[in-house]
């Protein structure tokens, strides 16, 4: 426990270091749902061979967090798990009677008697974690400075040898990926966050061929939502 104590701290540290000493902040800070669902879909389609979390499944509970938003972050997190070799999530004592259908996710998870605070590290190379250290829906630092992601990699390490191994049923297979090559682009501009007027100049369409597109996109996905139809790419291996 001490050492876990420590490696916390000295991830603490080296994110304050890091955003007071130099020219480059600790990291991007990214506000608004929906500049954080891209971040989040963009992790998640990033992610290649590892995924280490300290998650609260259910911290978001008392909180007015729309469902749509709740239910991209976990397709996204889902997908990023399918896609790492290795995937590592501590979660809380307290959340143990809540999660059984949300530890329903590839990869191994470890039950701690507390989290520090929720935190995603892809691949060692990028992090994210709440700007409030609880919420992601609050906002979300993109930490990509090679010293504190590596903190905080060793923070859940130390995490990781104490807390208590969970064992639970792997999910169902995921549907094949079926997407079809003219939404693609389409697909990628609605996750970035940019707006639809943007996305058309991006993709050198006019602003109504785009929204054809769109639709064609979220009937696709049978969705008239786009949080929803973020969710359901990522569910569908779209990411």
């Amino acid at each position: 426990m001490a050492e876990s104590a420590g490696s916390v701290m000295l991830a603490r540290s080296a994110m304050n270091r890091a955003a007071t000493e130099g020219q480059r902040p600790a990291g991007r800070p990214v506000r608004g749902a929906r500049r954080i669902s891209a971040a989040l879909a963009g992790l998640a389609a990033s992610t290649r061979y590892e995924l280490l979390t300290f998650d609260d499944p259910v911290a978001s509970a008392a909180c007015a967090i729309p469902e749509p938003f709740l239910e991209l972050a976990e397709a996204c997190m889902r997908a990023a798990a399918e896609r790492a070799g290795d995937v590592r999530r501590i979660v809380p004592r307290h959340a143990l009677p809540h999660i059984e259908g949300g530890l329903r996710i590839p990869g191994r998870a470890r039950l701690a008697e507390a989290i520090p605070f929720k935190m995603i590290v892809v691949d060692r190379t990028v992090a994210a974690v709440p700007l409030d250290l609880e919420l992601l829906y609050n906002g979300l630092l993109l930490i990509r400075d090679p010293v504190v992601v590596q903190a905080l990699a060793r923070a859940h390490h130390a995490c990781w040898a104490t807390a208590e191994e969970l064992t639970y049923a792997p999910p169902p297979p995921r549907p094949p990926c079926d997407l079809p090559p003219q939404l693609r682009p389409v697909l990628d501009a609605l996750l970035s966050g940019v707006t639809d007027e943007t996305a058309a100049a991006r993709l050198g369409m006019s602003a109504r061929t785009y929204s054809r597109r769109v639709g064609e996109l979220m009937a696709a996905l049978g969705t008239t939502s786009r949080f929803r139809a973020g969710a359901e790419a990522a569910r569908r291996g779209w990411l």
